[in-house]
């Protein structure tokens, strides 16, 4: 079988480059590849930076704008002695329920909390898929970003980096 002389030349370039690429080829330690920086198979050198919580009391707190439209907003206040947050117990509902927020000048929790997504029916009290505040809303910290963040927000309405219109976007069309 006979190859031709440009069949010849096209594999010897292609064996040399990838050859030359393979050898070239630089290492990167393990150490770098996290965030920690810190070796990845024992956690006996790595300790986690302090995280420095607010404790600022409810009501006198800076309220944080959402990241993004319809993003849990942070819990910008101390939570020491709220949590945990049980179905029976959830001291988060004394400020932020609708009937109280506005008296004590809260943010209330928004319609999308009272309301059954399954049986699309408006209820009296939050819901009990939505009782845990705490799996969505996180208290804010003060520690510096391991990595920079550049995102920008972008909101549909004035307010949308304030208050939540959740449950207005999935009924948006539905008729």
């Amino acid at each position: 079988m006979m190859f031709s002389k440009k069949t010849l030349i096209a594999a010897a370039t292609l064996t040399a480059l990838i050859a030359t690429g393979c050898a070239m080829s630089s290492s990167i330690s393990e150490e770098s590849l996290g965030l920690r920086k810190t070796d990845l198979y024992t956690e006996n050198t790595t300790t986690g930076d302090k995280t420095s919580y607010s404790t600022v009391a409810a009501g006198e707190s800076k309220v944080y704008e959402r990241a993004f439209e319809n993003a849990p907003p942070m819990i910008s206040h101390d939570v020491e002695g709220m949590l945990p947050i049980t179905m029976n117990n959830n001291s988060c509902l004394g400020c932020h329920d609708p009937m109280v927020a506005p008296s004590v000048n809260a943010t209330s929790v928004p319609k999308s909390h009272l309301f059954d997504m399954r049986n699309e029916t408006a209820l009296a009290t939050v819901s009990y898929s939505r009782y845990n505040c705490t799996q969505c809303h996180a208290p804010q910290s003060d520690n510096e970003p391991l990595v920079e963040n550049t995102f920008q927000a972008e909101f549909r309405t004035a307010n949308g980096n304030k208050q939540s219109n959740l449950l207005d976007n999935l009924n948006e069309g539905v008729q």
